[in-house]
């Protein structure tokens, strides 16, 4: 599968730098019985249909030309935005989203919790820190990088009492 993402990547690039679009994510998974070629991109004022149209049609054409067939299963190529809740995986996601809402996922309970949302405070290259809120109380919680298994911005929702 790695290889699919890998040769994916490598024939977007130049169709996302000739447009000036982002390549937020590639992914190759499967879900039921079904396949799913899953590209997400962006550019600074979002991504429109006709945008995720002009990729789609030029990456299949690009994946077509290939002999061998890269990806010799039948799939679904889905080309979209990353949506509101973006993943956070390039360095430069992070540091775009310092003083933003996000959602953390880790590979290990910490506190007895494994998903942590809160404002991202700080970051370097081994310790990220959120602002959380623990019932009424405002807490900043440091993790270590290496124990992040997912990022991404997410939506806060608040409740407006009286």
């Amino acid at each position: 599968m790695s290889t699919v993402v890998e040769t994916v990547h490598d024939l977007l690039v130049p169709i996302l730098d000739q447009h000036h679009f982002e390549l937020v994510d590639v992914e190759f998974v499967k879900e039921g019985s079904s396949w799913y070629l899953r590209v997400f991109i962006d550019k600074p004022n979002g991504i429109d249909l006709e945008d995720c149209a002009l990729v789609n049609d030029a990456l299949s054409e690009k994946l077509d030309s290939i002999d061998p067939d890269p990806i010799p299963q039948a799939y679904f190529l889905d080309v979209s935005s990353p949506g509101a809740e973006r993943p956070l995986k390039k360095e430069a996601d992070f540091q775009n989203a310092l003083g933003e809402y996000i959602h953390i996922s880790l590979y290990q309970a910490v506190d007895g919790e494994k998903i942590y949302q809160g404002i991202l405070k700080a970051l370097d290259q081994e310790t990220l820190t959120l602002a959380i809120k623990i019932k009424t109380r405002q807490k900043e919680v440091t993790f270590n990088r290496k124990e992040i298994a997912k990022a991404r911005l997410a939506i806060e929702f608040l409740v407006k009492v009286g």
